[in-house]
């Protein structure tokens, strides 16, 4: 266990800079028994106990807000068993996703779930909020491919929650439950992931669009014509200027006609039917008020666009002086809709805002930006700003989040999008799991 201030500090943060919770200990178990004797000290004591991995997330769903003990699982680190014939690997949270995504390549597996931190965050925190990432278009989010969990309970006792089956249908699904509930019904120890073969060729293309509602509208067009991508992703031009300042350069120059560029990638297994596929998709965009459509030549062009993209959120969060920052999603048909409102809303209330996300499956990640120091006035806007961005999302059909998760910062929003008794059942499942509240206090609700 440690006390001491550094190491306090360090585990205070994520990647919200306004936040700061310390924790009054830290605990960094390696195996199952460890955790088990821990909860059931701090089960017994009343003592709030936190769960941390690389504490990357963006809503503080990983903070210690009431103090008490934060356990980090980062040196849960180690792939135990990949097994190839069943597709299958047995996994510890604290394992970093892409070096799984890597070890796998290497024999041929895939696991697709890839959030822009997937060089950072760490598997445990990926089942914690569900997380998604570009490739969740075709191949779904981190619950599709969880099948097993072993769990502790806040009690300390040991349990899986399913079977290692790709079929199971034997009671309520707790595998499914624990998965995004952002670390307050139970401790995960142990995880087993199902995986695919991998896809051995991809292209990818690069749109641009004179008008960023017009990137939006051709995403269900793109669908109507059967294609599939395993990537469709958005970024508008105040995006993509933070993030050519934050890499240092640009694969492509954009001139200043241009609102928004989309990245489209095809992957599969037979080259000339992905060629196939661009063409669709070329003549779909080419309806649109798109301007130049191009490929990645080679595999150092495709890195750099991808680089560029999955450096966006980062870059705003660094180069910013501040940053509220919206993790929404919206049937794909209401995607022009909801930009277009998003933008009168920031333009009304006299706020920057930016615009990028995984636009093939509706989900968009808003940001609210200052490049000055800020005032108190920005932040009473920006968080008007907020509030009636979120309602603007209701009204379509959408939800709160896609893929962040609630934490601690969205949570004062949940009533825009639940009604009581929705809350109250949510409240219920809480209450049988942890009963005297210890495991992530003040998340998701209060």
């Amino acid at each position: 266990m440690f006390t001491d201030k550094e190491k306090l500090e360090k585990h205070a943060r994520d990647f919200c800079p306004d936040l700061y919770f310390p924790p009054e200990a830290v605990v960094v178990p390696s195996n199952t028994e460890d955790v088990s004797k821990i909860m059931a000290l701090c089960n017994k004591y009343r003592i709030p106990v936190t769960v941390q991995g690389a504490r990357s997330g963006l809503t503080g769903s990983a903070l210690a807000v009431h103090g008490g003990v934060a356990m980090s699982m980062e040196r849960f680190d180690k792939i135990l068993k990949i097994d190839e014939n069943n597709y299958q690997v047995l996994v510890e949270p604290g394992v970093i996703t892409e070096h799984l995504q890597n070890v796998l390549q290497d024999k041929g597996l895939y696991y697709p779930p890839d959030p822009a931190g997937r060089g950072y965050s760490h598997i445990g925190g990926n089942i914690a909020t569900n997380a998604g990432g570009p490739r969740c278009v075709k191949y779904g989010v981190t619950r599709d491919y969880v099948l097993n969990l072993e769990i502790v309970l806040p009690n300390g006792e040991v349990m899986w929650t399913g079977a290692n089956t790709l079929k199971n249908s034997s009671g309520y699904n707790l595998t499914q439950l624990i998965t995004g509930s952002e670390g307050t019904l139970a401790v995960v120890t142990k995880i087993v992931l199902r995986l695919i073969p991998y896809p051995p060729y991809n292209l990818l293309m690069l749109a641009l669009f004179r008008k960023a509602e017009e990137a939006c509208a051709v995403v269900a067009d793109i669908f109507k014509t059967g294609v599939i991508p395993s990537s469709l992703e958005f970024m508008d031009r105040v995006t993509i200027e933070y993030a050519t300042r934050y890499v240092g350069s640009s694969p492509v120059q954009i001139s200043p006609d241009y609102e928004a560029m989309l990245l489209i990638e095809v992957d599969g297994n037979n080259i000339d039917l992905l060629h196939q596929d661009c063409e669709k998709i070329a003549e779909v965009l080419a309806k649109f008020n798109v301007g130049d459509i191009s490929f990645a030549d080679n595999e150092t062009q495709k890195n750099e666009l991808w680089k560029l993209r999955r450096n966006a959120a980062n870059a705003i969060n660094t180069l910013a002086h501040a940053m509220v920052t919206e993790d929404t999603v919206v049937p794909r048909t209401k995607l022009p809709e909801l930009l277009k409102g998003v933008r009168r809303i920031g333009e009304d209330l006299g706020l920057k805002t930016s615009n990028l996300g995984h636009i093939g499956d509706g989900n968009i990640h808003f940001s609210i930006i200052s490049d000055e120091p800020v005032t108190e006035d920005w932040r009473i806007k920006s968080m008007q700003g907020k509030r009636e961005i979120y309602k603007l999302v209701h009204s379509l059909g959408g939800m709160l989040s896609a893929e962040h998760g609630i934490g601690y910062l969205q949570k004062p929003f949940m009533s825009l999008f639940f009604k009581e008794n929705h809350l109250a059942i949510l409240r219920g499942i809480k209450k049988a799991f942890d009963p005297k509240g210890i495991l992530n206090p003040a998340k998701i609700f209060d």
